[in-house]
């Protein structure tokens, strides 16, 4: 057990976050094991779950006794101590208590390609709302995970979260409710907007570029806003479509996640049918962009496995999209 993973559990206890996913025969939804309890197993508890990652704390060779139960939302109370052969745990949720033995306790990470997902939570505008969900998750994976799990280029993306013509300022990904603030988030860093520089330089963007330099030197809201609507004009569209690439060429050295040989079979017939779609609409001369919906490979929230079609269209000198959702 490593300084570094007990900071981590203690991050999560401190949030008052404690999912465990359990052995396949205890059930997950509320687990009462008397005296013994389970032995000899390796328990997971969720550290960092989303389309860029999902990573545990796992309590290895452990069992379990007292209640648990997994819609618990509330308060938590935790005390661990170390013990002749390992460590013991006890975990308070209100009024039940749960103790936990195991010999050790590591950090398993799983990471995935993310810069195909496509959630559609919000209208409008949704590639930008894409790039703002998908550069959010990879700052989270950086920011909780740490460094060594991300690429170089994912490194300087990441900075992006600090760019607020792009962030949840402009084109949050999901509604307000959900959004999860960050500190000052209206203040730009100065890394994000010489990364947008250096993007709109490669792009020949030389108006962009002087808007961006402005906006460097005294950003205000209401600065950010144009530039923001600057994002959706199809005079600019190098720009967004240069990121967007960036993203997948950062990420494409990750795996796509095996959804089991069920869903994968309907994920395969689903996608040769939205691959004629596409070639449909190429031949009206019309671009799509196939995008898709995942549930997490090992703590499944979801049996769907939905595919998505993102239509590009103009008006008025704007770029929108139209979407078209496939279930598999």
């Amino acid at each position: 057990m490593t300084q570094e993973t007990l900071k981590k559990l203690a991050q999560l206890l401190e949030q008052d976050q404690f999912e465990l996913i359990l052995p396949e025969n205890v059930q997950p939804d509320e687990t009462k094991i008397e005296g013994e309890g389970t032995r000899g197993r390796d328990i997971r508890l969720v550290y960092l779950m989303n389309d860029a990652a999902e990573s545990f704390l796992v309590f290895r060779n452990a069992r379990m006794t007292g209640e648990y139960h997994s819609e618990y939302q509330g308060q938590l109370q935790a005390t661990m101590n170390r013990q002749a052969d390992g460590y013991v745990m006890v975990v308070r949720q209100g009024a039940t208590v749960l103790t936990l033995f195991f010999e050790d306790i590591d950090l398993e990470v799983h990471l995935y390609e993310y810069a195909n997902t496509g959630h559609f939570w919000v209208k409008k505008y949704e590639y930008l709302r894409q790039l703002e969900y998908r550069l959010a998750i990879l700052r989270d994976k950086r920011d909780y995970l740490g460094e060594e799990y991300c690429t170089e280029e994912e490194k300087e993306l990441s900075v992006l979260v600090e760019f607020p013509p792009l962030n949840y300022c402009c084109y949050p990904a999901v509604p307000e409710k959900y959004i999860v603030p960050r500190e000052n988030p209206w203040i730009p860093s100065e890394k994000a907007i010489i990364y947008m520089k250096k993007l709109a330089v490669e792009c020949r963007d030389v108006y962009f570029e002087k808007m961006l330099e402005t906006y460097r030197k005294r950003p205000t809201k209401f600065r950010a806003k144009r530039i923001a609507a600057m994002l959706h004009k199809t005079k600019h569209a190098a720009v967004v479509d240069r990121l967007t690439q960036k993203l997948q060429d950062a990420t494409k050295g990750y795996k796509r996640r095996f959804p089991g040989e069920a869903l994968e079979k309907g994920y395969r017939e689903v996608f040769a049918r939205v691959e004629r779609r596409q070639e449909e609409l190429k031949k009206q001369g019309i671009r799509a962009d196939i995008l898709r919906e995942e549930p997490f490979t090992i703590a499944r929230d979801s049996l769907d496995y939905k595919l998505y079609l993102m239509i590009w269209k103009e008006r008025r000198g704007n770029r929108i999209t139209e979407i078209e959702e496939y279930i598999c």
